[in-house]
């Protein structure tokens, strides 16, 4: 018995937080691609809610709140020393050209960009406010099939 919702396009929907929020949403828009589907301003220039969306996939980010029950559950990257407890993985067309973006843009290339033994071709960096994410041709949609 599923259940997930019937109308959606997506069920799962990562959620992130930045210090700086607004630059975090400029930063994945213009070097993964993400598109603002929206974004709801808080107090003091942070974001009280974003909403970003890539092909049929979104994100939700925001400002660290530290004042809210859900932002005290939340430790930031610099904050454990660069570790994460999980990942982002990201499906896209071109791992190469997004690669190039990425380190134009400043990105921290952690796992080089590789042909996968699985299938797929793609590299692994953190973004600005630390958050690792692995962007690769893989789809694990197709996984198997």
């Amino acid at each position: 018995m599923s259940s997930t919702p019937k109308n959606t396009i997506a069920t799962v929907t990562p959620c992130l937080c930045y210090r700086n929020a607004y630059a975090a949403i400029d930063w994945l828009c213009e070097v993964f691609g993400f598109e603002r589907h929206l974004v709801v301003e808080g107090d003091n220039d942070t974001v009280a809610h974003a909403q970003l969306s890539f092909g049929n996939g979104m994100i939700m980010l925001g400002s660290v709140r530290l004042d809210s029950a859900y932002g005290a559950l939340l430790a930031q990257p610099d904050e454990i020393g660069g570790r994460q407890t999980q990942t982002i993985y990201l499906t896209v067309n071109d791992a190469d050209a997004v690669h190039e973006r990425a380190v134009r843009a400043g990105a921290a290339i952690i796992v080089a960009l590789t042909d996968e033994e699985y299938g797929g071709r793609g590299f692994t960096c953190r973004d600005p406010g630390g958050h690792i994410w692995s962007i690769g041709t893989y789809d694990a949609w197709q996984a198997g099939e």
